[in-house]
């Protein structure tokens, strides 16, 4: 099943995860973190994209990004890549740091940008890191706050603060105000119960008939094979996705699918 197209945004301005591969920590320490945000900055200054919020967490990160003169999906490889030969050389390992598609979404109108700014710097909070976000280190929350270093680094975040007043004391307050009021709205962010997404499970299943060197015809063609069987059962369990979109993704018949998933695994 092919991958959909990215949607462009209107705005160019977008809210962007980008997580570990294989769902594993990529961010493992301090010295991480602050490779991945200096990597951002330096990143900003050659592509001239405009960082609105940050947060880095363990296993994932979230960005928005307006970006300018370059595609996001360009913008995103240029970060991913520098943070990758960093990671690899410095942990003596080899193969992908990332997975291999980030997730984003399209932010078209101010409130939404607002709103995704404190949904971005607000996941500490929700992961019960810190109670407030302006107390985790490892956003961009602090330089909202700290407005003469912080202008510095991100001299956009004067547009930010611009739609809740002129008056940068009147909105720094207002800004923190909203920040600690959450909203009622839904962003995207790495699955709590730690289940595959749609184009993870593809990922998933590509590489898994890459390994035993088998098309998408063959697996139909596995007639009762354990081996099949086994597959689909894995897919089910390790997603959020329904049978329907299993044998969607899969090309396996639907009913096959539905017998697959309710019959029991047999005992080793």
């Amino acid at each position: 099943m092919p991958r959909h197209s990215r949607k462009l945004s209107k705005s160019e301005i977008y809210h962007v995860m980008i997580r570990g591969n294989e769902k594993k920590d990529i961010f493992l320490d301090d010295e991480d973190k602050k490779r991945i945000i200096n990597t951002l900055l330096e990143k900003k200054k050659t592509s001239k994209f405009l960082l609105y919020a940050y947060c880095i967490m363990n296993n994932h990160a979230h960005f928005i990004i307006n970006t300018k003169d370059e595609p996001i999906s360009t913008v995103i490889k240029r970060i991913g890549t520098s943070y990758a030969y960093y990671y690899n050389k410095k942990h003596k390992r080899v193969g992908h740091v990332f997975q291999d598609r980030f997730r984003s979404e399209n932010i078209e109108d101010e409130n939404y940008l607002i709103s995704a700014v404190r949904y971005v710097h607000n996941n500490p909070v929700k992961a019960g890191i810190c109670k407030v976000p302006e107390h985790y280190k490892w956003s961009s929350m602090n330089l909202y706050l700290n407005h003469n270093r912080g202008v510095l680094e991100l001299p956009e975040i004067n547009e930010i603060l611009g739609i809740f007043s002129d008056n940068i004391d009147i909105a720094k307050m207002k800004f923190i105000e909203f920040n600690n009021c959450l909203g009622k709205e839904t962003f995207i962010d790495i699955d709590e119960n730690n289940k595959m997404d749609q184009d993870e499970v593809i990922e998933y299943l590509n590489n898994y008939l890459n390994k035993y060197k088998l098309s998408k015809l063959d697996l139909r063609k596995l007639e009762n094979s354990e081996k099949r069987n086994k597959l689909i059962r894995e897919l089910f369990n390790i997603s959020s996705l329904s049978g329907r979109q299993i044998s969607s993704i899969t090309g396996i018949n639907r009913e096959t699918v539905r017998k697959i998933i309710m019959s029991e695994e047999p005992s080793p």
